[in-house]
């Protein structure tokens, strides 16, 4: 049995953009806690959930914002998993013991990255570019010396003209995905995120 790509839209803000990428097949949808142009209220997310199937994985995400806070977000939410995105210490996702949470370790890949699936306690891990959301392809020959195992999502400056040929040379467990599928910084387009959930799934 082949098991397909595991797919994450990230940055979603409207109930089309969350209607968009459950019918494209997305197998997650990500919700922007902090700074950005993609930021949403965590009361306005909840009613967007009305649309997400159970199979579908809601995910808070979360950069430069204490756990505490991250959690008492992600609860008012009502979503289903937590990303940490950034510099966070293994401190950090202890705080989620216990806690109704899955948990996502986002992060950049350096000489000293931990790329161990589940050494700070999270269910995934996530290697993104070292700007995060913008957009900025990265060198992923580097992953040719220090590929992880397990359930790992590769990010950063995938598109759907691209992502089919990452996939092949990074060999990831699944793909995120939220810049390459806009039309303007935060805006998403519907097409793309149905044309790059259809080119991840057909590797």
């Amino acid at each position: 049995m082949v098991l397909s790509v595991f797919v994450k839209v990230c940055g979603l803000r409207t109930q089309e953009d969350v209607k968009a990428a459950v019918a494209a097949g997305a197998d997650a949808v990500g919700f922007v806690f902090t700074k950005s142009a993609r930021k949403v209220d965590p009361a306005a997310v909840r009613p967007l959930l009305a649309d997400v199937p159970d199979n579908v994985l809601t995910v808070g995400v979360f950069a430069g914002i204490p756990a505490a806070d991250a959690a008492r977000i992600a609860h008012e939410a009502e979503v289903q998993a937590v990303q940490l995105h950034g510099d966070y210490p293994r401190g950090a996702f202890e705080e989620f013991d216990g806690l109704p949470f899955r948990l996502l370790r986002a992060t950049t890949l350096t000489e000293d990255t931990d790329v161990t699936v589940g050494a700070y306690g999270e269910e995934m891990l996530l290697l993104d570019s070292p700007v995060a959301g913008s957009g900025e392809r990265w060198d992923l020959s580097v992953l040719a010396r220090s590929a992880p195992a397990g359930k790992w999502l590769l990010a950063g400056g995938l598109s759907p003209a691209n992502v089919a040929a990452a996939i092949e040379t990074a060999k990831p467990w699944g793909v995120d995905v939220s810049s390459g599928v806009e039309s303007a910084r935060g805006v998403k387009d519907h097409e793309l995120i149905r044309q790059f959930v259809s080119a991840a799934k057909a590797v």
